[in-house]
């Protein structure tokens, strides 16, 4: 796979104790962990989650499992009024954890004016850092900056940046804009402006959408992943929520009870598996 990186999410282990977490994807074979502060797929968190001492216990933990960090998954809407004052604290986090890119949503439509100035702060803060922010489409049926991948194009031409690219999902689309007719081949058009890819696989069903390992959902993976072997150093994250679905509304709902281990070791191996064995030459 030349020199690409495959890390794995944080976001089924939602409930479980970070060590516990990490120890267990280093049992399946991961060599990467993507922390995921992501609202309404893991457990309420605030910004004292990104303080100095708790960038000690992850960067312990990940030492201690064995495991690197080269991206982070921390969502916001980038046009918020304390947006540059939040984002500033969570590139910190990434870069002191050893990340260089981080994944957020770009912003509501109606917030475009404050999301471009509050951009060109950010992009300055994120070229002292050295982490490329990578903007992300999001999966909940709202109106924003990134609903496709036109739009996310258009995003990263105008900025102009070599630290602002995208993270596309195709899943997020399913569920965002479902009445689009090719999800994977949308992903696709992403890639020439990405600086990582979400890798994350679903089925629709009557009560929503629900996430499942990777290859046996109806997002067109296989072909996402063929499209990959011409990046050949574009790095990938596996990501698979288990503890949430999306309702027919496209929210997140959170189940009450985390997901056991034995099922998210099962299903995240078998898709740690199927993207390796894709992305091979």
């Amino acid at each position: 796979m030349s020199g690409r990186i495959v890390s794995v999410s944080a976001a089924p282990y939602d409930g479980h104790p970070l060590p516990v977490a990490l120890e267990s994807l280093a049992r399946i074979g991961a060599s990467h962990v993507e922390p995921a502060f992501i609202v309404g797929y893991t457990e309420p968190f605030d910004e004292t989650a990104f303080l100095p001492s708790r960038v000690a216990a992850y960067r312990r933990a990940l030492r201690e499992a064995g495991l690197g960090c080269h991206a982070v998954s921390s969502h916001i809407d980038l046009g918020l009024p304390d947006a540059v004052e939040v984002f500033t604290g969570r590139l910190a986090f990434a870069a002191d954890i050893g990340a260089r890119i981080i994944c957020t949503n770009a912003a509501a439509r109606a917030r475009e004016g404050a999301f471009r100035r509050n951009m060109d702060i950010l992009l300055r803060r994120a070229e002292g850092f050295d982490v490329v922010i990578a903007l992300e489409n999001p999966g909940d049926g709202s109106d924003n900056l990134f609903n496709v991948a036109a739009d996310g194009l258009d995003l990263v031409r105008r900025f102009a940046s070599p630290y602002l690219k995208l993270n596309y999902d195709a899943a997020n689309t399913a569920s965002h804009r479902p009445m689009l007719a090719d999800f994977a081949g949308d992903a696709i058009e992403a890639l020439p402006a990405s600086a990582h890819a979400h890798i994350k696989d679903l089925i629709r069903e009557e009560a929503g959408w629900f996430f499942t390992a990777i290859g046996r959902g109806t997002i067109g993976c296989d072909r996402i992943l063929a499209a990959l072997r011409d990046y050949p150093d574009l790095p990938v994250s596996i990501e698979l929520p288990s503890r949430i679905h999306r309702g027919p509304d496209a929210r997140p709902l959170r189940q009450a009870m985390p997901v056991p281990l034995a099922a998210i070791e099962r299903d995240l191996a078998a898709s740690l598996e199927a993207v390796t064995a894709r992305l091979s030459p």
